[in-house]
C-alpha cells in the first residue's frame, strides 16, 4: 500500500516543510512555497536496472584510474567552455532564455558530431525536429529521436541503445511516474535530475540537459538541481542581436571563465573564431569610442566601448550603463570629477559595450573614462589606439593580468598603440609593431591622448 502526504516546497531553493510558509526559511524569500503530492511506496523504487557494484572504502593510491578521455567535440566553442572536451559520465545544464537556440544548439551538437546520440524531446515532435535538422543539415546517421516525457520509459530505450550521448529537451517536461506531481514541478525536476545522475554516472554516458529560465535570468527549479550536474552553461544574448555568449556557471571538470560565442544565421549557429574582428566596427574617428583589450577565460578580446554624455534636461542627470556594471560607472565618474577637475555631475552620461556583450573585467576602467571624456569633449580618440588598465579610487591606473596576451591580440588586429600601466611587471615579450604608453594616473593618460 502506498501512503499519500502533501508537502511544501520552496520554488526558489527547494526547501520541504509540512505547512505552508510565507517566508522561506533558508534561503529568505517571500511567497515561494507551492504544495504537492507526494506518495510513499513501502518498497524502494529502482529506476532503472543496472548491475549494482559492491562498494567499500578503498585507498586513493589503489584505485584504478582508467584509460578515459574527453571527447572531444568539432564544435571548438563548446569544447572550450566545456574545459577541453565532454568528459564521459558527465551531466550538463544548459539554461537560456526561450528562443535564444538551446534547442538548435545541442541539435546541432547531434547531428555534426559522428557520436550515436539519443535526442529526447518532450517539446517538439520528430518531425518538428527532422524540419529543423534539414535546416541545419543532417550529417550524422548515427542520431536518434525520442519523443517521450516519461523518464522510465527513457531510461529502457536508453539501455538498449546505449549511446555516446544523451540530450534531454527539456528537464522540466520529464516526469517519474513514482512521484504524483505534475511535470516541472520541484519534485519531479528533483527526482528526474537524481535518476538521470544515478544512470549517466553507472552507463558513462554523458548527458545534456536543457532547463527553462526564471524571470530574473536564473535556472528555473530549486538551487539544489544546479548542485547536482556537473556542468552548468548559461546560454545568452538578445534575440535582436545576431550574437549568442555561452558562458560557464560551474564546471568541475575545468575553468568557469571561458566564453564561446556564435552567430545565428538562418542556417542555424555559427562559431565565432575572432570575435575581436566582429565586436570592433572600426568608427575609431567618432568622438565617445574608445577600444579596450579585455580577457574572458583564456581568450583575448578587444570590445568597442560608447559613450554619449549630454547636458540633463530633467534636472537630475542620468547614468545608464549596458553590458557594464552601473555601479562602477558612477565610481569612474566620481574619480574623474575629483581627479581630474572634469564637471559631469550636472550630465547625463550613457554607456554601451558594442555588440550586446556584457564585461566584468576591471581591464576595461581605462577605456571607460577615455570614451566619457572623449564624447564630453566631442573630440575622437586617435585612431590605433587601445587601452588596458583598471582605475583606483585614487586616480592611479593599477596593472592588469596577462597582459602579454592583449598587446599580442592588440597588434594582431594592427592596433598601434596600447596604454597600459607604469606599475606593470614581467613584461618580457618585445612587440615590434606596436608602441606601449605607459602612465601612473588618469591625468597622465588624458595628456597622452587628447595632448
Amino acid at each position: 500500500m502506498s501512503k499519500n502526504k502533501s508537502a511544501y516546497f520552496c520554488q526558489n531553493c527547494g526547501y520541504e516543510a509540512p505547512k505552508w510558509l510565507g517566508k522561506c526559511p533558508s534561503c529568505g524569500e517571500w511567497n515561494t512555497f507551492v504544495e504537492e503530492l507526494i506518495i510513499k511506496e513501502n518498497k524502494s523504487v529502482v529506476a532503472f536496472s543496472a548491475e549494482s557494484k559492491n562498494v567499500s572504502p578503498q585507498l586513493i593510491q589503489t584505485i584504478h584510474q582508467g584509460d578515459e578521455q574527453r571527447i572531444e567535440l568539432k564544435d571548438k566553442e563548446l569544447n572550450r567552455v566545456l574545459g577541453g572536451g565532454l568528459v564521459p559520465g558527465s551531466l550538463i545544464l544548459i539554461g537560456g532564455d526561450p528562443g535564444i537556440g538551446k534547442s538548435t544548439l545541442l541539435l546541432q551538437l547531434a547531428l555534426l558530431d559522428n557520436l550515436t546520440t539519443l535526442y529526447v524531446s518532450g517539446e517538439e515532435s520528430d518531425r518538428q525536429i527532422r524540419m529543423r535538422g534539414e535546416r541545419i543539415g543532417l550529417m550524422n546517421d548515427s542520431c536518434y529521436l525520442l519523443p517521450e516525457t516519461n523518464l522510465q520509459n527513457i531510461v529502457n530505450h536508453a539501455q538498449k541503445l546505449q549511446p555516446q550521448l544523451l540530450i534531454i529537451d527539456s528537464i522540466q517536461t520529464l516526469f517519474s511516474s513514482h512521484i504524483e506531481s505534475s511535470p516541472g514541478s520541484i519534485s519531479q525536476v528533483r527526482e528526474c535530475t537524481a535518476q538521470l545522475l544515478r544512470f549517466a554516472k553507472q552507463t558513462n554516458i554523458p548527458i545534456f540537459l536543457i532547463g527553462h529560465i526564471t524571470k530574473d535570468g536564473s535556472i528555473a527549479g530549486p538551487k539544489v538541481l544546479e548542485h547536482m550536474v556537473d556542468v552548468v552553461l548559461q546560454f545568452e544574448g538578445d534575440r535582436n542581436h545576431l550574437f549568442r555568449l555561452l558562458r560557464t556557471i560551474k564546471n568541475r571538470f575545468g575553468s568557469t571563465n571561458e566564453l564561446g560565442i556564435y552567430e545565428m544565421s538562418g542556417s542555424g549557429l555559427t562559431q565565432v573564431v575572432n570575435p575581436s574582428e566582429v565586436l570592433v566596427t572600426g568608427n575609431a574617428s567618432l568622438s565617445g569610442i574608445a577600444i579596450a583589450s579585455t580577457v574572458e577565460g583564456m581568450r583575448p578580446l578587444l570590445v568597442e566601448v560608447q559613450a554619449l554624455v549630454s547636458s540633463a534636461a530633467y534636472g537630475t542627470p542620468q547614468r545608464s550603463s549596458t553590458g557594464f556594471d552601473a555601479k562602477r560607472l558612477n565610481m569612474l565618474l566620481a574619480v574623474l570629477e575629483k581627479r581630474c577637475g572634469f564637471k559631469l555631475g550636472a550630465k547625463d552620461v550613457f554607456l554601451n559595450i558594442a555588440g550586446g556583450i556584457r564585461v566584468d573585467d576591471p581591464a576595461i576602467d581605462l577605456a571607460v573614462a577615455l570614451a566619457v571624456l572623449s564624447s564630453n569633449a566631442d573630440l575622437a580618440i586617435p585612431k590605433n589606439v587601445a587601452f588596458a588598465g583598471e582605475i583606483g579610487l585614487t586616480g592611479e591606473i593599477r596593472p592588469v593580468n596577462r597582459i602579454e596576451q592583449r598587446m599580442a591580440e592588440v597588434e594582431k588586429l594592427g592596433y598601434k598603440t596600447i596604454v597600459i600601466s607604469s606599475y606593470t611587471k614581467g613584461l618580457t615579450k618585445k612587440m615590434k609593431g606596436l608602441n606601449v604608453v605607459t602612465c601612473e594616473k588618469i591625468e597622465d593618460v588624458v595628456r597622452n591622448v587628447f595632448g
